[in-house]
């Protein structure tokens, strides 16, 4: 029997498809072609990466919440 590690970290790339207030976005995962919520990152924020609809990025799912976040662009 296989058990997955609740810490273990699943990152996931996406389509930025629409731009949200606060630094938030709305991204298309790739394999599935869900919309999800996702905010820029604070390393993001603190070096000025812009993030514009159309970009892919690689997304941390949170396990817990509804908001996830964008980790880099690709």
């Amino acid at each position: 029997m296989t058990e997955t590690n609740p810490k273990e970290k699943q990152y996931v790339e996406g389509v930025v498809i629409e731009a949200l207030p606060n630094t938030q976005f709305k991204v298309q995962i790739n394999t599935t072609n869900e919309e999800i919520r996702a905010y820029m990152s604070g390393k993001m924020k603190k070096n000025r990466i812009k993030v514009f609809i159309g970009d892919r990025v690689t997304v941390l799912l949170d396990q817990y919440g509804s908001t996830h976040r964008i980790e880099r662009r690709v």
